[in-house]
């Protein structure tokens, strides 16, 4: 099979501000080298940019706003793709630009951010859904990104015509969901389910892969901050049952403050480490209050044949569930006999847990995937693009 010339562009979310995304694309863009093509990552780093100007806040608003700025162009046109992969413009790069490419083009949606200034559906507690419902400004208002109506001001602005108008959800040939979740709220956000399609996240299968612990503590793996639920699970965690609690964040202090006696809080891990330590865990808890995109870390724990106990509402409890892969916790259920009964039962879904990971989640089923999107986009007719196009 003839290997395609591929070029990803990504900008890269701040260091200070961990992501699973920028991982994400860190890991695709190696395993498409790994499959025989040749791939360019077209990228920009915030880190980079703030650091070579005071002024970047304030270029990357202005970018966000009005659509002006820097472009990735003049790198495709002299790589020559086959096909562009495009995962996150903001706040780096603008969206217009993909008007202008005419060779196949595919985004992924990791999160919410055409459709939400804060990007996760959440606010005050709970799921909003105001500006996907039609309240364009309720996220300015709100102040929904980083608690500021100035920092909000740019998203909200661009957001404001809804999700159809986006420049690059409008114009790419097909648009990548994490989830079925996900599937469904850019359908209601206007975009025709015919043109997404399902290509979950990946995650590497152990080396030598252990028996989970029938002992071991629980793990919770994840941002200590509002919309990751770690609050609301620390109220609720029975004083008896040991926790481990991997990550940090804002709510950092308050999670101490509220934790019972048996839970430890290990801090941030390299993604080598926790993997490390996940068969050593009796599950993971999975408590996010927010819908979430495709946490890795949910597909690292079946790949470590670690069952999971998720809180109602997000889409790794959807998963869950439809897979059979743990259990499903309502938000006002007693938590100790669901923690009991699931210590009983989690040990017979090891194997099961390997078996949904080795079917969905490996390096090889995400390829497969995509090439098979990518070959059907270039076999497409349509002008070369080698074309030259107004920048």
């Amino acid at each position: 099979m003839t290997p395609l010339r591929i070029a990803v562009v990504h900008s890269f979310y701040s260091a200070a501000r961990p992501s699973g995304e920028n991982e994400a694309v860190r890991d695709q863009v190696a395993a498409l080298r790994r499959a025989g093509h040749e791939v360019e990552l077209v990228a920009v780093h915030t880190d980079d940019e703030a650091r070579a100007s005071r002024l970047h806040p304030l270029r990357a608003a202005a970018t966000v706003a009005t659509g002006l700025g820097r472009t990735p162009l003049a790198r495709l046109r002299s790589f020559r793709p086959d096909v562009v992969h495009v995962h996150n413009l903001f706040p780096n790069l603008t969206r217009g630009w993909v008007r202008a490419w005419p060779g196949p083009l595919v985004a992924t949606v990791h999160n919410f951010r055409p459709i939400c200034a804060g990007s996760t559906l959440y606010r005050a507690g709970s799921v909003c859904t105001s500006c996907l419902d039609g309240d364009r400004w309720a996220g300015l208002r709100n102040g929904c990104y980083r608690d500021s109506r100035v920092a909000s001001a740019p998203l909200a602005w661009a957001n404001r015509k809804g999700a159809p108008a986006d420049p690059l959800l409008s114009r790419a040939d097909r648009l990548v969901v994490l989830s079925e979740l996900g599937r469904r709220m850019y359908a209601r956000a206007g975009i025709p389910a015919e043109r997404t399609v399902l290509i979950p996240n990946f995650a590497d299968a152990p080396a030598a892969p252990r028996e989970p612990a029938r002992g071991g503590a629980w793990l919770f793996a994840g941002r200590l901050t509002a919309e990751k639920g770690i609050l609301e699970l620390l109220a609720r965690w029975p004083e008896s049952v040991p926790l481990d609690v991997v990550g940090d964040g804002e709510l950092r202090d308050a999670a101490r403050a509220a934790a019972p006696a048996q839970v430890r809080f290990l801090g941030a891990l390299s993604r080598a480490e926790l993997r490390a330590g996940l068969p050593g865990r009796r599950g993971l808890v999975f408590p996010s209050r927010c819908f979430e995109g495709a946490p890795l870390v949910y597909v690292e724990a079946l790949a470590a044949g670690l069952p999971v106990l998720a809180f109602e509402g997000s889409s790794v409890a959807e998963s869950v569930r439809a897979a059979g892969t743990g259990t499903v916790v309502g938000w006002d259920e007693p938590l100790l006999p669901v923690l009991d009964e699931a210590a009983r039962r989690f040990p017979a879904l090891v194997g099961h847990c390997r078996a949904v990971f080795a079917e969905r989640f490996t390096e090889e089923a995400w390829v497969r995937r995509t090439e098979e999107l990518y070959r059907a986009l270039v076999d497409q007719p349509r002008r070369s693009p080698l074309a030259t196009a107004a920048e």
